[in-house]
This record gives C-alpha cells, sequence and structure tokens, in this order.
C-alpha cells in the first residue's frame, strides 16, 4: 500500500514509519496516488491566527468574541475540549472555560491571512474554489506532471509550507469528489490528512447519522429520523423513485450523496450567497426609535457591503433575536434593485414596526436577498425616478469619508446619541 511522510514528502511502501527520515507523520491508502479533490481547512482559523501573533496565549484557552452579549467567533481546541463551540453565547461558553483568554475578533487581520494562505493554493492549481475565509476546495487533476509529484505529495507539502511561512495550520481532506473530500477533512483535524475513495464510500458512511452530510441542518436531519432514515446507510439503498416518492423532489440528490455521490465540479471563485450586517445590543432593547437607530446604522453597512461586491438587493430581510433566543425573520421586496441605505432601511423598517410590540430584543441585522447584479442598483424609473440622483449622492459621500474619514459627512439620523 502506497505511503507519505507528511514530514519528509518521501513516497515510499507501507511501512510504520519513513524509511528516509524516521518520522510518524505517515499517511497510507491504496487511492493515495490517484485522487486530486482536496478540501484544506485551516485548524481554528482566528485563535491560531491571535496566537501566532501572542505566543502568550498558545498554551491557554483562547476565545474570539466579544462581550458577555456577544457569541463565540471561534475557539481554540483547548476551549473546544471544555465544551465551547463557535456560535455560543459567551455568557454561555465562559462558565465552561472561566480561565479562557477572551481575544475580540479582528476580520481584516484574518482576511489578510487568509488571502495568504489561498495565493500558496493558487501556486499550485488554478481551480481554487474558496468556500470561505479559512477553505477551499482543490482540484488538482492532471497537474502531476507539472509538480512531479502527485497531488497527496503537493497537497502535504503545502500544509508545510502554511505552517511555516503563515504560521497557522491546516487540515486536508483528499478524496475522488467535493462531498467526500469534505468528510475527510473532518474525520482528522487538527493538522490532519484524511483519504476517502469512492470504493469504501458506501461502507465508511453507513453507520454515520444523516446529519454528518453537509446541508443536513437538525431540522432536516429530524425530519429524516421521524420518516425512518437515521443513519445514511438507510438512505443509501433508495433507488431514485423510492428516494422520490419517499422524501420529495431531493430524495434521490440526498440518496446518491449518502453513497458519497457528487459530480460537483471545482470553478474557480465562489458565488455570494449572502450579504447582511447585524449587531447584538450591550442590554436589551425594545423601544421602536432605539432599535430604528441601530437599523439605520446597518443599512449603512449594508450598503457599504453590498458596494464592495458590486451586488444590489432585490429585498431585505430583517432578523431580530429576543432576549430568550427566539429567532425571527421577516422580508419584503424592493419596488426596484437597490444599494441605498435609505431604500433598504425604508423597507425595513415597516417589518421592524411591526414587530417592536414591547418584546426585548438583543439582537438585530439586516440582509439583501435576493442578490442581483450591482448593474442593476438604482437605475431610476417612473416610480422612483430620483433614484440615479441619490445612488450619486451616496456614492460623493462615501468618497468623502474614505478621504477624511467616517465622520466627514454623516446623516441626521446617524448624529442621534446611540442608546445600545
Amino acid at each position: 500500500m502506497p505511503a507519505l511522510c507528511r514530514d519528509c514528502l518521501h513516497l515510499f511502501d507501507e511501512a510504520r514509519s519513513c524509511p528516509s527520515c524516521g518520522g510518524r507523520r505517515v499517511v497510507r491508502h491504496a487511492a493515495l496516488t490517484r485522487l486530486s479533490i482536496a478540501h484544506i481547512d485551516c485548524d481554528a482559523f482566528f485563535a491560531s491566527v491571535e496566537k501566532r501573533d501572542n505566543p502568550a496565549l498558545r498554551t491557554k484557552p483562547v476565545i474570539v468574541g466579544g462581550g458577555r452579549r456577544g457569541v463565540v467567533a471561534a475557539c481554540c481546541y483547548l476551549a473546544r475540549i471544555r465544551g465551547v463551540r463557535s456560535a455560543m453565547p459567551m455568557f454561555k461558553a465562559l462558565p465552561l472555560c472561566p480561565d479562557a483568554v477572551v481575544v475580540p475578533p479582528d476580520h481584516a487581520k484574518y482576511s489578510a491571512v487568509g488571502q495568504q494562505i489561498r495565493a500558496l493554493m493558487e501556486e499550485l492549481t488554478p481551480l481554487v474554489q474558496p468556500l470561505s475565509i479559512d477553505e477551499a476546495v482543490l482540484d488538482l487533476s492532471g497537474t502531476e506532471a507539472l509538480h512531479r509529484a502527485p497531488p497527496a505529495a503537493v497537497l502535504a507539502r503545502l500544509a508545510l509550507r502554511v505552517e511555516r511561512e503563515v504560521g497557522v495550520t491546516v487540515s486536508v481532506g483528499l478524496a475522488p469528489n467535493r462531498l467526500l473530500a469534505k468528510l475527510a477533512v473532518e474525520r482528522d483535524k487538527p493538522r490532519g490528512f484524511a483519504i476517502i475513495s469512492q470504493e469504501e464510500a458506501a461502507a465508511l458512511l453507513a453507520p454515520e447519522p444523516v446529519g454528518v452530510l453537509p446541508g443536513v441542518g437538525p431540522v432536516l436531519a429530524r425530519k429524516l429520523q421521524a420518516a425512518g432514515f437515521a443513519t445514511l446507510g438507510q438512505l443509501q439503498g433508495l433507488t431514485p423513485r423510492e428516494a422520490a416518492m419517499r422524501l420529495g423532489e431531493d430524495g434521490p440528490a440526498l440518496a446518491a450523496r449518502a453513497r458519497g455521490e457528487d459530480s460537483r465540479p471545482v470553478t474557480p471563485g465562489r458565488d455570494t450567497k449572502s450579504v447582511s450586517a447585524e449587531t447584538t445590543f450591550e442590554a436589551d432593547l425594545r423601544a421602536l426609535p432605539a432599535l430604528e437607530d441601530a437599523l439605520w446604522r446597518l443599512a449603512e453597512k449594508l450598503a457599504r457591503r453590498l458596494a464592495e461586491k458590486d451586488l444590489a438587493a432585490g429585498g431585505v430581510v430583517l432578523k431580530l433575536k429576543t432576549a430568550s433566543f427566539a429567532l425571527r425573520s421577516r422580508t419584503a421586496r424592493l419596488a426596484a434593485p437597490s444599494r441605498l441605505p435609505d431604500t433598504l432601511f425604508a423597507a425595513a423598517r415597516p417589518l421592524l414596526a411591526r414587530e417592536a410590540d414591547g418584546t426585548p430584543f438583543r439582537l438585530i441585522g439586516i440582509g439583501a436577498q435576493p442578490l442581483l447584479p450591482g448593474a442593476q442598483a438604482d437605475q431610476g424609473d417612473l416610480v422612483d425616478p430620483e433614484a440615479p440622483r441619490r445612488a450619486a449622492r451616496w456614492a460623493a459621500e462615501e468618497a468623502l469619508r474614505a478621504r477624511f474619514g467616517a465622520g466627514a459627512v454623516m446623516r441626521g439620523r446617524a448624529l442621534k446619541k446611540s442608546e445600545y
């Protein structure tokens, strides 16, 4: 069985340790030299970057987040051992790990590091599809002659480069398709390297719970269990017709994925699925005026994020979270595509007014849905002929802020004293 030393990159026949360097970080698999689809995921990325930049944190549990009313943006593995998880409220995380060092997130820094790692990936193949700031899928098909090594060795070399040059670690999943590569990377973290071949996929996945499949969240998992499908093995045997009859139009695809089948190509770039902005209040808010002030600031943020991505909103989504963590989501279509804060605010404001019934809220957010090309934004029509003029005024204001600072030009509503 072929084997690869992840320390010296020596390829050899199966042995317990590397015959070249004596290292024991060896990956063995019958399909080692013939697979080319990889999923690369940075290990506890935000926390790892903070530990890299502050060596005093390296032996301590680290939580990246903010305030007792905020949530955990990320945490290191020492904190995870105590039960801390991403998206967990801070007031739950801190009792689990009272000695944790809490670091406020620095998204600009994380983005820069993510781009540095992505540049290293793109040196290997043009087929790099980013999935988030800290993970991507790569297709290394046909690159063996270029790199004079099979994809497995190229990926092991990349992991070493990231560790040495960037200062964080990554885990690698290698497989014949994107789904299996994703499942592989989750099997061996941190600093891992796991392989799943198509031949073994069905048997490996059969005992796994249905929730292990990407895209099968808690709600869908409960529905599948209620229908008699608790494990992937129970889905694997369904014919396309049976799957459609029992699970609806998505049933055949779900059964295929349970067998490890996936025909999606690796496509460079990534379609933006959502653009939004939200904030958690330091104290619960009930009053509509205070909630509207927060909504306006978020509408401005959303407008900027849409402009940065050259997108427009075809509608808005209002997100509210009550003091008891119940989530409310309300939507409204726009008369015409826009990325102006006043238009976004005007669409979301009536939604907020209907929800502001005295309920205490701990979080508010606004998002754009559906997303449309930026060229369609604020073109003006008979209903709103002034839209192009307002767009030009907003662009001029943004240019002044970029040159002289955020406070150079402010709308009247933004001048109100913050109540949160």
